[in-house]
């Protein structure tokens, strides 16, 4: 339709795990290994920080005359201002996309799309024929092809306002089997799932 421009993209995880580095010394001593590296998080999540070896507090007043240890008067503890949190994200029960979802379906998270409109990703196990065969008596349209492999569907949840809007309201269905994939890949802490079909909703914005 003139005048659209869908820009849909589908998020996807990356993980990026770089090699240890290796230094030989000067002298031509036995080389050392770095530390392990850090995988990038899930997106939309924090990395979790690397604090540094404290380092042992100096006197600054030094040792006095005779070699006796001198001995500092306790201070007295100083409250501690909380860091700010940030928003919470809204829970599988809550946010707005919850009523477009795939039944059975399991919430997994919550990305910025921008101007107010946010990513919600579901994932299921059941298979992407069945998927697109619910929302297209859900939504009362066939949708539209975005690939062919791996198989993308779109089905609009609402007219698009460029001028307003970051992507049009809609639901995505993704088949993450193609060529005998084992499935999409969410990791939450130290537990990691699988899902055969993912469904992100972008769900219409609020009047």
């Amino acid at each position: 339709m003139a005048g659209w421009r869908v820009r849909m993209p589908f998020v996807l995880a990356v993980a990026v795990v770089t090699g240890a580095a290796v230094h030989a010394a000067a002298s031509g001593a036995t080389a050392q290994a770095q530390n392990p590296p850090v995988p990038r998080p899930f997106p939309g999540t924090t990395a979790p920080p690397t604090s540094p070896p404290a380092a042992k507090p100096a006197d600054p007043a030094g040792t006095p005359a005779g070699g006796a240890t001198k001995t500092s008067a306790p201070r007295p503890n100083t409250p501690q201002t909380p860091a700010p949190q940030g928003p919470a994200q809204p829970s599988a029960g809550t946010n707005p996309a919850a009523q477009y979802a795939y039944p059975g379906a399991e919430y997994l998270d919550s990305f910025d799309a921008g101007r107010g409109q946010r990513f919600y990703l579901f994932g299921t196990n059941a298979p992407f024929s069945d998927i697109l065969l619910f929302y297209k008596n859900q939504v009362k349209n066939g949708g539209r092809e975005l690939f062919k492999t791996p198989a993308m569907q779109q089905f609009d949840l609402g007219k698009f306002d460029e001028d307003t809007m970051a992507f049009p309201p809609s639901v995505v269905v993704k088949d993450y089997t193609w060529e005998n994939s084992a499935g999409y890949l969410f990791v939450s802490g130290t537990t990691e799932k699988r899902f055969r079909t993912i469904i992100q909703i972008v769900p219409p914005t609020a009047r």
